[in-house]
């Protein structure tokens, strides 16, 4: 059954037909698995990757590296569920290393970015720190390349 939540973490347009041809399974067998699959909430939903830039609409991507003091009894259990309540965040992961919590935003501007840090996520209770990064360009986002590779500009040597 990897097979088939491989291939549609590919492509979600894939009909069940299109999946059964691939595996090898029936049709029936692939339309009920996947069934399975969204009612156990393996499969979360389906998505597009919008290349935003190329529609021409501003969307800005921040990931902000938050520190902070979990709580006593929850651990950062508390502090993830505040955080990821907030429209503007998009993802939210908890990190080994230097910092607790990895929190990528979306705005529509920098300045968007800069006041959900500044006025919503920096006062919370048990944040200690913040530090903000900027996507400036994205090369490749779930797996799909996000820009048009270059043609070489130099010929070939040949022997």
């Amino acid at each position: 059954m990897e097979e088939i939540l491989q291939l549609l973490s590919e492509d979600a347009h894939l009909t069940a037909a299109q999946i059964a041809e691939r595996t090898g399974k029936s049709e029936d067998e692939v339309a009920n698995a996947v069934a399975k699959f969204e009612e156990d909430k393996v499969i979360r939903r389906y998505k597009t990757v919008v290349d935003w830039e190329r529609a021409g609409i501003e969307h800005v991507f921040g990931f902000i590296e938050v520190r902070c003091a979990p709580e006593r009894g929850v651990g950062f259990d508390a502090v993830a569920e505040r955080i990821m309540e907030f429209p503007e965040v998009h993802s939210l992961y908890l990190m080994s290393g230097a910092y607790d919590f990895l929190v990528v935003v979306q705005g529509g501007n920098m300045r968007d970015i800069a006041y959900f840090v500044a006025e919503k996520l920096a006062p919370l209770d048990h944040v200690v720190g913040t530090a903000t990064h900027f996507v400036l360009k994205r090369y490749k986002v779930d797996g799909d390349i996000m820009i048009d590779r270059a043609q070489a500009k130099r010929l070939p040597i040949t022997p």
